[in-house]
Formats: C-alpha cells, sequence, structure tokens
C-alpha cells in the first residue's frame, strides 16, 4: 500500500502543507543477513519503513509492514531508536517530516520480494556487504544491530 487513506483524506484538508507523522523501520534480521528493499519512487536501499496507522501499535506496524512490502514475517525484538526525520518534500510537493520507530526483528517464515509495488527489489545483505545507504538509514541499522538494551534516542550517533 502506498499512502494510507488517513493521510489522503488530511491532503485533501490542508493540501501540501507539513504533516507531522509516526513512521517505523523494520531491520529484520536473519542470522547474518538483514533484509534491504529498494524503493520504487528514489532507487534507495533501506530497510522496510512505513506509516503506523492511527491507534496502531509501532511494534504492529513494523511487522504489517515488513508482510506487506516484501512478504516476510517478522517479529519485533526490541525497540532500537526512537529519531526525528528532516522534513522531507515528496515529487508533488507535499511536505512530511516523521518521528521514527526503529525495531530490531526476527526473520519468522517468507522469502524477499517486492510485495506491494513500493519497492521493486526486496532481498538479504550481508551485514559486511550493505549497499550505499544514507547516513540517516545506516545509523537505523547500526542501533539495531548494537548490543545495546535501551534504545538510542536522537540522530546523533553515540
Amino acid at each position: 500500500m502506498s499512502t494510507p487513506d488517513f493521510v489522503l483524506s488530511l491532503r485533501e484538508k490542508i493540501g501540501t502543507e507539513r504533516l507531522w507523522l509516526s513512521g517505523v523501520t523494520a531491520v529484520v534480521v536473519r542470522g547474518d543477513d538483514i533484509l534491504l528493499v529498494r524503493r520504487a519512487d528514489t532507487g534507495a536501499w533501506t530497510p522496510v519503513t512505513g506509516i503506523i496507522d492511527p491507534g496502531e501499535h509501532p511494534a504492529d506496524a513494523a511487522v504489517r509492514e515488513t508482510l506487506e512490502e516484501a512478504g516476510v514475517v517478522a517479529v519485533p525484538e526490541r525497540l532500537a531508536a526512537i529519531g526525528v526525520t528532516d522534513e522531507i518534500v515528496y515529487g508533488n510537493g507535499d511536505r512530511a517530516q516523521y518521528i521514527d520507530h526503529t525495531f530490531v526483528m526476527s526473520h519468522r517464515a517468507g522469502e524477499p520480494h517486492p510485495a506491494d509495488g513500493e519497492n521493486t527489489e526486496a532481498r538479504w545483505f550481508s551485514t559486511t556487504a550493505l549497499p550505499p545507504m544514507s547516513t540517516e538509514m545506516t545509523r537505523r541499522i547500526e542501533a539495531a544491530l548494537s548490543d545495546e538494551v535501551a534504545a538510542r534516542f536522537g540522530t546523533t550517533p553515540s
């Protein structure tokens, strides 16, 4: 699924004004590999990401987004980080900023594939051979793969 219906409804009322939205990043781990998807809109490799629906628990959103986007069943193990993105301006002029909840997730079933059209590829990468990614996505992955018990806060490296 692309843009959630509740966001489309808000956009009808406020146009392209900046929305403050809650999001998730699911860093799905299988042994020494992590699941990455190639975004259809930018071509960037990232962990699975998505918007939390109204009333939805962030961990449930991470599970749902992983299944919807990559066809993989995963369970949340730990909240790894909480952060705030810079403002994003989409091609149509819509503006948004996200509070992100990054979860480390364990793979349970399924082989990755681009399941819903938001991505052009989905596959496992060795943690020692990741493709180039943005600094922000790299930080989310580092937080998820760390041995830290508590979640990281903010966007600055520890």
